[in-house]
C-alpha cells in the first residue's frame, strides 16, 4: 500500500467496456521527507487509479498497485494496475501528526 494525494480526475470516453462507469483519479504518491521525517512530501511520479470509494480532490488516500489492486473489492475482473483502497483520516510519523 502507498499514500497519495488526489490531484485530479481522468476522463476517458473510449475504454475497455469493463471500465464503463468507473471513476479514475490522478494521484501523486507521498513519501516521508528525508530532510524532515515528520512531514510528507510529494513524490515525482503520478498514478492513475480506479476509485470505488468516492475520494475527492486534495484528499489523501491509500492505494495499491499490480495484482493487489485487482484483489480489491469489485476489481477482480478489471484491467487495472492501481486502485484506491482507503481514504486517510490521519497520518502520524515519529509521534507527530503530519495529516
Amino acid at each position: 500500500m502507498f499514500l497519495a494525494r488526489v490531484i485530479g480526475h481522468v476522463v476517458a470516453t473510449k475504454k475497455d467496456a469493463a471500465m464503463n462507469g468507473r471513476k479514475l483519479l490522478l494521484l501523486r504518491p507521498l513519501v516521508v521527507d528525508e530532510s524532515d521525517p515528520a512531514r510528507l512530501r510529494p513524490g515525482s511520479n503520478t498514478v492513475v487509479a480506479v476509485d470505488a470509494l468516492g475520494a475527492g480532490q486534495d484528499e489523501i488516500v491509500l492505494f495499491c498497485q499490480g495484482s493487489s489492486a485487482r484483489a480489491a473489492e469489485g476489481m477482480k475482473t478489471l484491467p487495472i494496475d492501481a486502485a484506491v483502497i482507503g481514504i486517510v483520516d490521519s497520518v502520524d510519523v515519529l509521534n507527530r501528526r503530519v495529516h
